[in-house]
Protein backbone atom coordinates (compact mmCIF):
# COMPACT_ATOMS: atom_id res chain seq x y z
CA UNK A 1 0.00 0.00 0.00
CA UNK A 2 1.32 3.42 -0.95
CA UNK A 3 2.23 5.74 1.91
CA UNK A 4 -0.53 8.30 2.48
CA UNK A 5 0.22 11.92 3.29
CA UNK A 6 -1.95 14.63 4.83
CA UNK A 7 -3.94 16.15 1.96
CA UNK A 8 -4.78 19.81 1.59
CA UNK A 9 -7.47 18.83 -0.90
CA UNK A 10 -9.23 15.47 -1.31
CA UNK A 11 -7.25 14.78 -4.50
CA UNK A 12 -3.74 15.78 -3.33
CA UNK A 13 -2.87 12.12 -2.77
CA UNK A 14 -2.97 11.65 -6.55
CA UNK A 15 0.39 13.46 -6.76
CA UNK A 16 2.04 10.28 -5.43
CA UNK A 17 0.78 8.35 -8.46
CA UNK A 18 1.10 10.97 -11.21
CA UNK A 19 3.75 9.96 -13.72
CA UNK A 20 3.60 6.29 -12.68
CA UNK A 21 -0.01 5.11 -12.34
CA UNK A 22 -1.27 7.84 -14.68
CA UNK A 23 -0.18 10.87 -16.68
CA UNK A 24 -1.81 14.27 -16.93
CA UNK A 25 -3.95 16.03 -14.32
CA UNK A 26 -6.62 13.38 -13.76
CA UNK A 27 -6.51 9.59 -13.99
CA UNK A 28 -8.97 7.68 -16.14
CA UNK A 29 -11.67 5.70 -14.34
CA UNK A 30 -9.72 2.40 -14.68
CA UNK A 31 -6.57 4.12 -13.39
CA UNK A 32 -8.54 5.58 -10.48
CA UNK A 33 -9.92 2.15 -9.56
CA UNK A 34 -6.45 0.57 -9.69
CA UNK A 35 -5.04 3.33 -7.46
CA UNK A 36 -7.84 2.80 -4.94
CA UNK A 37 -7.28 -0.97 -5.00
CA UNK A 38 -3.59 -0.38 -4.27
CA UNK A 39 -4.53 1.73 -1.26
CA UNK A 40 -7.48 -0.27 0.11
CA UNK A 41 -7.50 -3.63 -1.65
CA UNK A 42 -8.73 -5.66 1.32
CA UNK A 43 -11.65 -3.38 2.13
CA UNK A 44 -15.23 -4.18 1.06
CA UNK A 45 -16.04 -2.80 -2.37
CA UNK A 46 -19.41 -4.05 -3.70
CA UNK A 47 -22.13 -5.45 -1.40
CA UNK A 48 -25.73 -6.55 -1.75
CA UNK A 49 -28.22 -8.21 0.60
CA UNK A 50 -30.37 -11.09 -0.61
CA UNK A 51 -32.79 -11.28 2.30
CA UNK A 52 -30.59 -11.62 5.38
CA UNK A 53 -27.64 -12.94 3.36
CA UNK A 54 -24.78 -10.50 2.78
CA UNK A 55 -22.93 -10.95 -0.52
CA UNK A 56 -19.77 -8.87 -0.71
CA UNK A 57 -16.32 -8.77 -2.24
CA UNK A 58 -13.36 -6.50 -1.68
CA UNK A 59 -11.42 -4.27 -4.08
CA UNK A 60 -8.84 -6.94 -4.93
CA UNK A 61 -11.60 -9.42 -5.79
CA UNK A 62 -13.54 -6.78 -7.72
CA UNK A 63 -10.48 -5.87 -9.79
CA UNK A 64 -9.96 -9.52 -10.79
CA UNK A 65 -13.56 -9.81 -12.00
CA UNK A 66 -13.43 -6.47 -13.82
CA UNK A 67 -10.22 -7.42 -15.63
CA UNK A 68 -11.75 -10.75 -16.64
CA UNK A 69 -14.76 -8.96 -18.19
CA UNK A 70 -12.41 -6.62 -20.05
CA UNK A 71 -10.40 -9.55 -21.43
CA UNK A 72 -13.60 -11.25 -22.62
CA UNK A 73 -14.82 -8.13 -24.38
CA UNK A 74 -11.50 -7.72 -26.18
CA UNK A 75 -11.57 -11.38 -27.20
CA UNK A 76 -14.94 -10.67 -28.85
CA UNK A 77 -13.51 -7.89 -30.97
CA UNK A 78 -14.29 -4.86 -28.81
CA UNK A 79 -11.75 -2.15 -29.52
CA UNK A 80 -10.94 1.24 -28.06
CA UNK A 81 -13.93 3.56 -28.52
CA UNK A 82 -16.50 0.83 -29.29
CA UNK A 83 -19.83 1.18 -27.49
CA UNK A 84 -21.09 -1.44 -24.99
CA UNK A 85 -24.44 -1.00 -23.23
CA UNK A 86 -25.56 -2.11 -19.78
CA UNK A 87 -29.13 -2.15 -18.46
CA UNK A 88 -30.35 -3.70 -15.24
CA UNK A 89 -31.25 -3.24 -11.61
CA UNK A 90 -28.64 -1.99 -9.16
CA UNK A 91 -26.22 -4.81 -8.41
CA UNK A 92 -22.51 -5.67 -8.08
CA UNK A 93 -22.86 -7.36 -11.49
CA UNK A 94 -23.95 -4.05 -13.02
CA UNK A 95 -20.94 -2.28 -11.49
CA UNK A 96 -18.57 -5.03 -12.65
CA UNK A 97 -19.88 -4.84 -16.20
CA UNK A 98 -19.68 -1.02 -16.20
CA UNK A 99 -16.04 -0.98 -15.10
CA UNK A 100 -15.14 -3.99 -17.25
CA UNK A 101 -16.30 -2.09 -20.32
CA UNK A 102 -14.06 0.85 -19.39
CA UNK A 103 -11.11 -1.46 -18.61
CA UNK A 104 -11.52 -2.81 -22.17
CA UNK A 105 -11.04 0.82 -23.30
CA UNK A 106 -14.58 0.86 -24.68
CA UNK A 107 -17.37 3.39 -24.05
CA UNK A 108 -20.12 2.43 -21.61
CA UNK A 109 -23.77 3.20 -22.43
CA UNK A 110 -25.88 2.88 -19.24
CA UNK A 111 -29.60 2.50 -20.05
CA UNK A 112 -32.60 2.85 -17.78
CA UNK A 113 -33.95 -0.64 -17.01
CA UNK A 114 -37.40 0.81 -16.22
CA UNK A 115 -38.19 1.75 -19.81
CA UNK A 116 -39.87 -0.55 -22.32
CA UNK A 117 -38.07 -3.25 -24.31
CA UNK A 118 -38.44 -1.44 -27.61
CA UNK A 119 -37.10 1.76 -26.05
CA UNK A 120 -34.00 -0.04 -24.78
CA UNK A 121 -33.58 -1.58 -28.22
CA UNK A 122 -33.89 1.88 -29.79
CA UNK A 123 -31.20 3.36 -27.53
CA UNK A 124 -28.88 0.41 -28.12
CA UNK A 125 -29.17 1.01 -31.86
CA UNK A 126 -28.85 4.77 -31.52
CA UNK A 127 -25.61 4.37 -29.56
CA UNK A 128 -24.37 1.72 -32.04
CA UNK A 129 -23.59 -0.60 -29.15
CA UNK A 130 -21.92 -3.88 -30.16
CA UNK A 131 -22.58 -5.81 -26.93
CA UNK A 132 -25.35 -5.52 -24.33
CA UNK A 133 -25.32 -6.59 -20.67
CA UNK A 134 -28.88 -7.04 -19.41
CA UNK A 135 -30.97 -8.47 -16.55
CA UNK A 136 -32.53 -11.92 -16.62
CA UNK A 137 -36.14 -10.94 -17.43
CA UNK A 138 -35.10 -9.32 -20.71
CA UNK A 139 -32.18 -11.52 -21.64
CA UNK A 140 -34.06 -13.96 -23.89
CA UNK A 141 -35.84 -11.22 -25.82
CA UNK A 142 -32.63 -9.44 -26.72
CA UNK A 143 -30.78 -12.66 -27.53
CA UNK A 144 -33.46 -13.52 -30.08
CA UNK A 145 -33.76 -9.99 -31.44
CA UNK A 146 -30.19 -8.86 -31.98
CA UNK A 147 -29.95 -6.26 -34.66
CA UNK A 148 -27.93 -3.34 -35.94
CA UNK A 149 -24.40 -3.31 -34.55
CA UNK A 150 -25.35 -5.59 -31.63
CA UNK A 151 -23.45 -8.88 -31.86
CA UNK A 152 -23.85 -10.40 -28.38
CA UNK A 153 -26.06 -10.23 -25.30
CA UNK A 154 -24.53 -10.99 -21.90
CA UNK A 155 -26.30 -11.67 -18.61
CA UNK A 156 -26.23 -9.85 -15.27
CA UNK A 157 -27.86 -12.86 -13.56
CA UNK A 158 -26.18 -16.16 -12.72
CA UNK A 159 -29.09 -18.37 -13.85
CA UNK A 160 -29.38 -17.00 -17.37
CA UNK A 161 -27.11 -16.96 -20.41
CA UNK A 162 -23.47 -15.95 -20.47
CA UNK A 163 -23.11 -14.62 -16.92
CA UNK A 164 -20.87 -11.62 -16.29
CA UNK A 165 -18.91 -13.34 -13.49
CA UNK A 166 -18.13 -16.33 -15.74
CA UNK A 167 -16.51 -14.26 -18.48
CA UNK A 168 -12.78 -14.30 -19.23
CA UNK A 169 -10.34 -14.18 -22.09
CA UNK A 170 -6.64 -13.88 -22.95
CA UNK A 171 -4.51 -10.95 -21.90
CA UNK A 172 -4.45 -8.04 -24.35
CA UNK A 173 -2.35 -4.99 -25.05
CA UNK A 174 -3.64 -1.63 -26.23
CA UNK A 175 -1.34 0.18 -28.67
CA UNK A 176 -3.15 3.47 -27.99
CA UNK A 177 -4.09 3.55 -24.30
CA UNK A 178 -7.03 5.69 -23.25
CA UNK A 179 -6.39 9.11 -21.71
CA UNK A 180 -8.45 11.38 -19.51
CA UNK A 181 -9.69 13.15 -22.65
CA UNK A 182 -11.17 10.02 -24.24
CA UNK A 183 -14.90 9.32 -24.19
CA UNK A 184 -15.98 7.21 -21.20
CA UNK A 185 -19.78 7.14 -21.29
CA UNK A 186 -22.86 8.12 -23.26
CA UNK A 187 -25.88 8.89 -21.08
CA UNK A 188 -29.29 9.43 -22.64
CA UNK A 189 -31.32 12.18 -21.01
CA UNK A 190 -34.33 12.99 -23.18
CA UNK A 191 -37.24 10.95 -24.51
CA UNK A 192 -36.44 7.51 -25.88
CA UNK A 193 -38.35 8.02 -29.12
CA UNK A 194 -38.04 10.69 -31.75
CA UNK A 195 -34.79 12.47 -30.91
CA UNK A 196 -32.91 11.06 -27.91
CA UNK A 197 -29.86 13.03 -26.82
CA UNK A 198 -26.80 11.08 -25.74
CA UNK A 199 -24.58 13.12 -23.40
CA UNK A 200 -20.92 12.38 -24.13
CA UNK A 201 -18.79 12.37 -20.97
CA UNK A 202 -15.03 11.80 -20.93
CA UNK A 203 -12.94 10.22 -18.19
CA UNK A 204 -11.83 13.74 -17.26
CA UNK A 205 -15.44 14.91 -16.99
CA UNK A 206 -16.37 12.16 -14.52
CA UNK A 207 -13.14 11.88 -12.52
CA UNK A 208 -12.58 15.63 -12.15
CA UNK A 209 -16.19 16.18 -11.09
CA UNK A 210 -15.90 13.36 -8.56
CA UNK A 211 -12.86 14.89 -6.83
CA UNK A 212 -13.75 18.58 -7.25
CA UNK A 213 -17.13 17.98 -5.58
CA UNK A 214 -15.20 16.68 -2.56
CA UNK A 215 -13.46 20.06 -2.40
CA UNK A 216 -16.63 21.94 -1.31
CA UNK A 217 -15.88 20.22 1.13
CA UNK A 218 -17.92 17.06 0.71
CA UNK A 219 -15.82 14.65 2.72
CA UNK A 220 -15.62 11.05 1.51
CA UNK A 221 -13.59 8.53 3.53
CA UNK A 222 -12.50 4.96 2.86
CA UNK A 223 -14.58 4.01 5.90
CA UNK A 224 -17.80 5.30 4.32
CA UNK A 225 -20.62 3.00 3.27
CA UNK A 226 -22.73 4.46 0.45
CA UNK A 227 -26.22 3.24 -0.39
CA UNK A 228 -26.93 2.96 -4.12
CA UNK A 229 -30.71 3.11 -3.90
CA UNK A 230 -31.71 5.24 -6.89
CA UNK A 231 -31.20 3.66 -10.36
CA UNK A 232 -27.48 3.59 -10.96
CA UNK A 233 -27.68 4.30 -14.71
CA UNK A 234 -28.67 7.88 -13.81
CA UNK A 235 -25.79 10.36 -13.64
CA UNK A 236 -26.68 11.36 -10.05
CA UNK A 237 -26.25 7.88 -8.55
CA UNK A 238 -23.49 6.91 -10.97
CA UNK A 239 -21.25 9.81 -9.97
CA UNK A 240 -22.37 10.90 -6.51
CA UNK A 241 -22.62 7.34 -5.15
CA UNK A 242 -20.76 4.82 -7.31
CA UNK A 243 -17.78 6.82 -8.59
CA UNK A 244 -17.41 8.95 -5.43
CA UNK A 245 -17.21 5.77 -3.34
CA UNK A 246 -14.56 4.03 -5.40
CA UNK A 247 -12.49 7.23 -5.61
CA UNK A 248 -11.58 6.89 -1.91
CA UNK A 249 -12.03 3.18 -1.20
CA UNK A 250 -15.45 3.13 0.44
CA UNK A 251 -18.12 0.44 0.16
CA UNK A 252 -21.11 0.54 -2.20
CA UNK A 253 -24.22 -1.25 -0.96
CA UNK A 254 -26.72 -1.84 -3.78
CA UNK A 255 -30.41 -1.45 -3.07
CA UNK A 256 -32.73 -3.04 -5.61
CA UNK A 257 -36.12 -1.68 -4.61
CA UNK A 258 -37.64 1.50 -3.14
CA UNK A 259 -39.49 -0.60 -0.57
CA UNK A 260 -39.46 0.76 2.98
CA UNK A 261 -38.86 -2.61 4.70
CA UNK A 262 -35.91 -3.44 2.39
CA UNK A 263 -34.43 0.06 2.81
CA UNK A 264 -34.64 -0.11 6.61
CA UNK A 265 -33.04 -3.56 6.59
CA UNK A 266 -30.12 -2.42 4.45
CA UNK A 267 -29.58 0.80 6.41
CA UNK A 268 -29.27 -1.15 9.64
CA UNK A 269 -27.46 -4.29 8.42
CA UNK A 270 -24.87 -2.45 6.32
CA UNK A 271 -24.43 0.45 8.75
CA UNK A 272 -24.88 2.96 5.93
CA UNK A 273 -23.07 6.27 6.48
CA UNK A 274 -23.92 8.10 3.24
CA UNK A 275 -27.48 8.21 1.90
CA UNK A 276 -28.19 10.03 -1.34
CA UNK A 277 -31.74 10.35 -2.56
CA UNK A 278 -34.43 12.48 -4.15
CA UNK A 279 -36.75 14.81 -2.19
CA UNK A 280 -39.60 12.29 -2.30
CA UNK A 281 -37.50 9.75 -0.35
CA UNK A 282 -36.46 12.22 2.33
CA UNK A 283 -39.98 13.66 2.60
CA UNK A 284 -41.34 10.18 3.31
CA UNK A 285 -38.59 9.36 5.82
CA UNK A 286 -39.14 12.63 7.70
CA UNK A 287 -42.92 12.24 7.61
CA UNK A 288 -42.53 8.77 9.16
CA UNK A 289 -40.29 10.11 11.93
CA UNK A 290 -42.63 13.00 12.76
CA UNK A 291 -45.66 10.70 12.67
CA UNK A 292 -44.00 8.45 15.25
CA UNK A 293 -43.26 11.44 17.49
CA UNK A 294 -46.84 12.74 17.25
CA UNK A 295 -48.14 9.37 18.39
CA UNK A 296 -46.39 9.94 21.74
CA UNK A 297 -48.81 12.76 22.50
CA UNK A 298 -49.00 16.53 22.18
CA UNK A 299 -46.73 17.26 25.16
CA UNK A 300 -43.90 14.98 24.01
CA UNK A 301 -44.27 16.20 20.42
CA UNK A 302 -44.06 19.84 21.54
CA UNK A 303 -41.01 19.14 23.73
CA UNK A 304 -39.15 17.30 20.97
CA UNK A 305 -39.91 20.07 18.46
CA UNK A 306 -38.53 22.60 20.95
CA UNK A 307 -35.39 20.52 21.49
CA UNK A 308 -34.97 20.14 17.72
CA UNK A 309 -35.00 23.92 17.42
CA UNK A 310 -32.31 24.20 20.10
CA UNK A 311 -30.22 21.51 18.39
CA UNK A 312 -30.43 23.27 15.04
CA UNK A 313 -29.47 26.62 16.57
CA UNK A 314 -26.41 25.10 18.29
CA UNK A 315 -25.34 23.39 15.07
CA UNK A 316 -25.73 26.56 13.00
CA UNK A 317 -24.04 28.84 15.54
CA UNK A 318 -21.28 26.73 17.05
CA UNK A 319 -20.67 24.16 14.25
CA UNK A 320 -21.19 21.24 16.63
CA UNK A 321 -23.80 18.52 16.26
CA UNK A 322 -25.69 17.67 19.48
CA UNK A 323 -28.65 16.08 17.68
CA UNK A 324 -27.09 12.65 17.26
CA UNK A 325 -27.02 12.17 21.05
CA UNK A 326 -30.18 14.10 21.85
CA UNK A 327 -32.34 12.11 19.45
CA UNK A 328 -30.54 8.77 19.43
CA UNK A 329 -33.69 6.80 20.31
CA UNK A 330 -35.63 8.41 17.44
CA UNK A 331 -32.80 7.79 14.95
CA UNK A 332 -32.44 4.20 16.18
CA UNK A 333 -36.09 3.54 15.49
CA UNK A 334 -35.75 4.92 11.95
CA UNK A 335 -32.50 2.93 11.35
CA UNK A 336 -30.63 6.20 10.78
CA UNK A 337 -28.13 6.07 13.66
CA UNK A 338 -25.09 5.27 11.54
CA UNK A 339 -25.83 7.93 8.90
CA UNK A 340 -23.14 10.58 8.67
CA UNK A 341 -24.48 12.56 5.73
CA UNK A 342 -27.61 12.73 3.58
CA UNK A 343 -27.56 14.48 0.21
CA UNK A 344 -30.68 15.40 -1.73
CA UNK A 345 -30.71 15.89 -5.48
CA UNK A 346 -32.97 15.28 -8.45
CA UNK A 347 -35.33 18.14 -7.67
CA UNK A 348 -36.06 21.03 -5.30
CA UNK A 349 -36.16 20.25 -1.61
CA UNK A 350 -38.35 22.08 0.88
CA UNK A 351 -36.09 24.12 3.23
CA UNK A 352 -38.14 22.81 6.18
CA UNK A 353 -37.10 19.23 5.36
CA UNK A 354 -33.47 20.33 5.05
CA UNK A 355 -33.74 22.08 8.42
CA UNK A 356 -35.39 19.26 10.36
CA UNK A 357 -32.86 16.58 9.31
CA UNK A 358 -30.04 18.83 10.50
CA UNK A 359 -31.91 19.49 13.75
CA UNK A 360 -32.17 15.73 14.32
CA UNK A 361 -28.38 15.49 14.12
CA UNK A 362 -27.89 14.25 10.54
CA UNK A 363 -25.61 16.33 8.33
CA UNK A 364 -27.99 17.04 5.48
CA UNK A 365 -27.18 19.02 2.35
CA UNK A 366 -28.44 19.37 -1.17
CA UNK A 367 -26.75 19.82 -4.51
CA UNK A 368 -27.44 20.69 -8.12
CA UNK A 369 -26.26 19.65 -11.53
CA UNK A 370 -27.12 18.21 -14.92
CA UNK A 371 -26.20 15.03 -16.72
CA UNK A 372 -24.40 17.43 -19.07
CA UNK A 373 -22.15 18.50 -16.17
CA UNK A 374 -21.24 14.99 -14.99
CA UNK A 375 -23.42 16.05 -12.95
CA UNK A 376 -22.37 17.96 -9.79
CA UNK A 377 -21.73 21.71 -10.07
CA UNK A 378 -23.15 22.93 -6.74
CA UNK A 379 -23.06 21.40 -3.28
CA UNK A 380 -23.77 22.75 0.20
CA UNK A 381 -20.79 22.63 2.57
CA UNK A 382 -21.76 20.73 5.72
CA UNK A 383 -20.14 23.34 7.96
CA UNK A 384 -21.73 26.31 6.19
CA UNK A 385 -24.95 25.18 4.54
CA UNK A 386 -27.78 27.43 3.41
CA UNK A 387 -31.19 25.83 3.56
CA UNK A 388 -32.71 27.76 0.65
CA UNK A 389 -29.69 27.29 -1.63
CA UNK A 390 -28.73 24.28 -3.75
CA UNK A 391 -25.15 24.89 -2.76
CA UNK A 392 -21.87 26.58 -3.42
CA UNK A 393 -20.25 26.41 -6.85
CA UNK A 394 -17.68 23.59 -6.72
CA UNK A 395 -13.97 24.32 -7.34
CA UNK A 396 -13.03 24.43 -11.02
CA UNK A 397 -16.54 25.35 -12.18
CA UNK A 398 -17.02 28.76 -13.78
CA UNK A 399 -20.68 29.67 -13.28
CA UNK A 400 -22.43 32.81 -14.50
CA UNK A 401 -25.95 34.19 -14.74
CA UNK A 402 -26.88 35.06 -18.32
CA UNK A 403 -28.84 38.29 -18.84
CA UNK A 404 -29.91 38.73 -15.20
CA UNK A 405 -33.06 40.75 -14.47
CA UNK A 406 -33.45 43.41 -11.80
CA UNK A 407 -33.45 40.67 -9.14
CA UNK A 408 -30.27 39.05 -10.49
CA UNK A 409 -32.24 36.12 -11.92
CA UNK A 410 -31.25 34.73 -15.29
CA UNK A 411 -30.25 31.52 -17.03
CA UNK A 412 -27.44 29.62 -15.32
CA UNK A 413 -24.45 28.95 -17.62
CA UNK A 414 -21.30 26.98 -16.76
CA UNK A 415 -17.86 26.11 -18.03
CA UNK A 416 -15.28 23.68 -16.62
CA UNK A 417 -13.67 20.25 -16.81
CA UNK A 418 -16.97 18.59 -15.81
CA UNK A 419 -18.93 19.94 -18.81
CA UNK A 420 -19.84 17.41 -21.52
CA UNK A 421 -18.23 17.17 -24.93
CA UNK A 422 -21.61 17.42 -26.64
CA UNK A 423 -24.50 15.22 -27.74
CA UNK A 424 -23.66 11.98 -29.55
CA UNK A 425 -23.86 12.47 -33.33
CA UNK A 426 -26.05 15.52 -32.84
CA UNK A 427 -24.08 18.65 -33.81
CA UNK A 428 -27.15 20.89 -34.05
CA UNK A 429 -28.29 20.18 -30.49
CA UNK A 430 -24.69 20.48 -29.30
CA UNK A 431 -24.30 23.91 -30.86
CA UNK A 432 -27.61 25.07 -29.40
CA UNK A 433 -26.55 23.95 -25.91
CA UNK A 434 -23.58 26.34 -25.72
CA UNK A 435 -23.06 30.08 -25.84
CA UNK A 436 -20.70 31.52 -28.43
CA UNK A 437 -17.94 31.76 -25.79
CA UNK A 438 -18.28 28.10 -24.76
CA UNK A 439 -20.56 28.14 -21.71
CA UNK A 440 -23.15 25.38 -21.33
CA UNK A 441 -26.69 26.76 -21.12
CA UNK A 442 -28.42 24.81 -18.35
CA UNK A 443 -31.97 25.95 -19.14
CA UNK A 444 -32.44 26.64 -15.42
CA UNK A 445 -33.08 30.06 -13.90
CA UNK A 446 -31.49 31.28 -10.70
CA UNK A 447 -29.16 33.74 -9.01
CA UNK A 448 -25.86 33.71 -7.10
CA UNK A 449 -25.21 35.40 -3.76
CA UNK A 450 -21.99 37.12 -2.69
CA UNK A 451 -20.55 33.81 -1.41
CA UNK A 452 -21.14 32.04 -4.74
CA UNK A 453 -24.13 30.01 -3.51
CA UNK A 454 -26.76 29.26 -6.13
CA UNK A 455 -30.51 29.72 -5.65
CA UNK A 456 -32.81 28.10 -8.20
CA UNK A 457 -36.03 29.84 -9.16
CA UNK A 458 -37.27 27.53 -11.90
CA UNK A 459 -36.83 26.14 -15.36
CA UNK A 460 -36.85 28.61 -18.25
CA UNK A 461 -39.30 26.51 -20.28
CA UNK A 462 -41.69 26.21 -17.35
CA UNK A 463 -41.91 29.89 -16.47
CA UNK A 464 -45.43 31.36 -16.35
CA UNK A 465 -46.00 35.00 -17.36
CA UNK A 466 -49.08 36.43 -15.63
CA UNK A 467 -51.50 39.09 -16.81
CA UNK A 468 -49.55 41.70 -14.85
CA UNK A 469 -46.32 40.70 -16.58
CA UNK A 470 -44.92 38.93 -13.53
CA UNK A 471 -42.72 35.84 -13.90
CA UNK A 472 -43.90 32.86 -11.87
CA UNK A 473 -41.71 29.77 -11.41
CA UNK A 474 -43.83 26.60 -10.92
CA UNK A 475 -41.13 24.83 -8.93
CA UNK A 476 -41.22 27.49 -6.20
CA UNK A 477 -44.95 26.93 -5.69
CA UNK A 478 -44.71 23.12 -5.91
CA UNK A 479 -42.06 23.28 -3.21
CA UNK A 480 -44.67 24.63 -0.77
CA UNK A 481 -46.57 21.32 -0.89
CA UNK A 482 -43.77 18.90 -0.02
CA UNK A 483 -44.79 18.37 3.61
CA UNK A 484 -48.49 17.76 2.93
CA UNK A 485 -48.90 13.98 3.16
CA UNK A 486 -52.36 14.24 1.58
CA UNK A 487 -50.85 15.17 -1.80
CA UNK A 488 -48.93 12.48 -3.67
CA UNK A 489 -48.13 14.55 -6.78
CA UNK A 490 -48.58 18.19 -7.72
CA UNK A 491 -47.88 19.97 -10.98
CA UNK A 492 -48.13 23.76 -11.29
CA UNK A 493 -48.65 25.03 -14.82
CA UNK A 494 -49.99 28.00 -16.73
CA UNK A 495 -53.28 28.08 -18.58
CA UNK A 496 -55.01 30.66 -20.75
CA UNK A 497 -58.72 31.43 -20.77
CA UNK A 498 -59.01 32.29 -24.46
CA UNK A 499 -57.13 31.95 -27.74
CA UNK A 500 -56.43 35.69 -27.98
CA UNK A 501 -55.08 35.92 -24.45
CA UNK A 502 -51.31 35.74 -24.14
CA UNK A 503 -51.06 36.05 -20.37
CA UNK A 504 -51.36 32.99 -18.19
CA UNK A 505 -53.18 32.02 -15.02
CA UNK A 506 -51.94 29.45 -12.51
CA UNK A 507 -53.32 25.93 -12.24
CA UNK A 508 -52.51 23.12 -9.79
CA UNK A 509 -52.91 19.56 -11.08
CA UNK A 510 -53.08 17.24 -8.06
CA UNK A 511 -53.04 13.49 -7.55
CA UNK A 512 -54.18 12.90 -3.94
CA UNK A 513 -52.38 10.37 -1.79
CA UNK A 514 -53.99 6.91 -1.62
CA UNK A 515 -54.02 7.29 2.19
CA UNK A 516 -56.20 10.40 1.94
CA UNK A 517 -58.62 8.68 -0.41
CA UNK A 518 -58.75 5.64 1.87
CA UNK A 519 -59.33 7.77 4.96
CA UNK A 520 -62.11 9.86 3.43
CA UNK A 521 -63.70 7.05 1.44
CA UNK A 522 -64.92 7.19 -2.13
CA UNK A 523 -66.63 10.56 -1.74
CA UNK A 524 -64.81 12.81 -4.20
CA UNK A 525 -66.29 15.97 -2.67
CA UNK A 526 -64.60 15.22 0.69
CA UNK A 527 -61.22 14.75 -1.01
CA UNK A 528 -61.76 17.95 -3.00
CA UNK A 529 -62.68 19.84 0.17
CA UNK A 530 -59.47 18.78 1.94
CA UNK A 531 -57.38 19.70 -1.13
CA UNK A 532 -59.15 23.08 -1.22
CA UNK A 533 -58.14 23.74 2.40
CA UNK A 534 -54.50 22.91 1.60
CA UNK A 535 -54.53 25.17 -1.49
CA UNK A 536 -55.94 28.03 0.62
CA UNK A 537 -53.23 27.52 3.24
CA UNK A 538 -50.47 27.62 0.63
CA UNK A 539 -52.04 30.57 -1.20
CA UNK A 540 -51.98 32.53 2.06
CA UNK A 541 -48.16 32.27 2.03
CA UNK A 542 -47.70 33.19 -1.64
CA UNK A 543 -47.35 36.59 -3.27
CA UNK A 544 -50.55 37.86 -4.94
CA UNK A 545 -49.36 37.08 -8.48
CA UNK A 546 -48.29 33.54 -7.47
CA UNK A 547 -51.66 32.41 -6.11
CA UNK A 548 -53.28 29.26 -7.53
CA UNK A 549 -56.52 30.11 -9.33
CA UNK A 550 -57.59 26.71 -10.62
CA UNK A 551 -57.26 23.22 -9.17
CA UNK A 552 -57.65 19.97 -11.11
CA UNK A 553 -57.78 16.70 -9.16
CA UNK A 554 -56.83 13.65 -11.20
CA UNK A 555 -57.45 9.94 -10.57
CA UNK A 556 -54.26 8.50 -12.08
CA UNK A 557 -50.64 9.27 -11.25
CA UNK A 558 -48.76 11.51 -13.65
CA UNK A 559 -45.82 9.99 -15.50
CA UNK A 560 -42.49 10.49 -13.76
CA UNK A 561 -38.82 10.37 -14.66
CA UNK A 562 -36.33 8.04 -12.97
CA UNK A 563 -35.64 10.67 -10.31
CA UNK A 564 -39.38 11.08 -9.62
CA UNK A 565 -39.85 14.38 -11.44
CA UNK A 566 -43.19 14.73 -13.20
CA UNK A 567 -42.97 14.88 -16.98
CA UNK A 568 -44.43 18.30 -17.59
CA UNK A 569 -46.93 19.47 -20.14
CA UNK A 570 -45.69 22.59 -21.89
CA UNK A 571 -46.75 25.83 -20.27
CA UNK A 572 -49.87 27.18 -21.92
CA UNK A 573 -50.45 23.95 -23.86
CA UNK A 574 -52.40 22.02 -21.27
CA UNK A 575 -54.73 20.47 -23.80
CA UNK A 576 -52.27 19.91 -26.63
CA UNK A 577 -50.74 16.67 -25.37
CA UNK A 578 -47.27 18.11 -25.94
CA UNK A 579 -44.62 17.19 -23.41
CA UNK A 580 -41.41 18.91 -22.50
CA UNK A 581 -38.05 17.12 -22.52
CA UNK A 582 -35.52 18.75 -20.21
CA UNK A 583 -31.82 18.37 -19.98
CA UNK A 584 -30.84 15.66 -17.53
CA UNK A 585 -31.25 17.82 -14.45
CA UNK A 586 -30.24 16.15 -11.21
CA UNK A 587 -31.13 18.65 -8.55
Amino acid sequence: MAKQKLSLTPWDFLDEYRGTAFKGRWPTLPEMFKITTGRHGDRACFTIYEGDTRISFNYNEALKRINAVARYLRSKGIQKGDKVAVSGQNSPEWATAYLGILFAHAVVVPIDYQIKDDEIEFLVKTAKAKILFIDEERHEKFVSNKGGALTEVLSLHKDVGNYVYDLDGPEFTEPNPITEFDLAAILFTSGTTGNPKGVMLTHQNLVSDCYLAQGVPFNVYYTDVFYALLPIHHSYTMLAVFIETISQGGEVVFGKKMVVSAILHDLKAAKITMLLGVPMLFNKVLAGILRGIRQKGAVVYGLIKFLMGISGLIKKTFKVNPGKKMFKAILDQACLTTLRTCISGGGPLAPEVFRKFNQLGIDFVQGYGLTETSPIINLNPIEHYKETSVGKVIPGCDMKILNPDEHGIGEIIVKGSMVMQGYFENPEETKAAFTEDGYLKTGDLGYLDNENYLYLTGRAKNMIVTEGGKNVYPEEIENQFQLFDEIDQILIRGYVTGKKQKSEHIEAVIFPSPELVKTLGAAKDKVAERIKIIISEVNSRLLPYQKIEKTTIIEERMEETTTKKIKRVKTGAADSGETETDKGKTA
